[in-house]
């Protein structure tokens, strides 16, 4: 059995925090404003394996109330998701994902993300896609305000 999950996410761009991505710092003047590390493309794919298995989101699961994931690396409650997903009889076949800013240019930092990530989703880096998109200098993200991410999982039961 197949089952596939759509996850979404996005934050504010600020001022005196470190920008994370797909596990990885990335230089910037600007990080991103949330509780935990606030890693966009995680809290992406978190919320598609989630939402694959239809369980709770990520805030239900990860609460931004309580105080041990404040400033939480997301490569962690990453993994902690896909040990449930294994936990449920289940592997990840193939990601698809976007990361979308208007700055910075994300695609130099890529080939790491999906490294890092493969590793943590225990699959093949060819059965990850992460592309980079802009916003045409339109909304939010194209303003250069904030960076959101989207994530399509699927799942197959063992």
């Amino acid at each position: 059995m197949f089952r596939i999950g759509i996850g979404y996410d996005i934050h504010k761009l600020v001022e005196g925090r470190n920008l994370v991505i797909g596990g990885v710092r990335i230089t910037h003047e600007k990080g991103l404003l949330g509780h935990s590390d606030a890693d966009v493309l995680i809290h992406a794919l978190i919320d598609a394996m989630l939402g694959a298995l239809a369980l709770d989101d990520i805030g239900t699961i990860f609460p931004d109330t309580d105080p041990k994931y404040k400033d939480a690396d997301s490569t962690l409650l990453l993994k902690k998701v896909v040990n449930l997903v294994e936990t449920k009889g289940y592997h990840i076949v193939n990601v698809d994902s976007n990361i979308i800013a208007q700055e910075p240019k994300m695609m130099p930092y890529i080939p790491k993300m999906k490294e890092v990530l493969a590793k943590v989703l225990n699959i093949n880096p060819c059965d990850l896609s992460i592309k980079a998109k802009t916003k045409e200098k339109l909304d939010a993200v194209g303003q250069k305000l904030a960076i959101e991410s989207n994530a399509v999982i699927l799942l197959e039961h063992n």
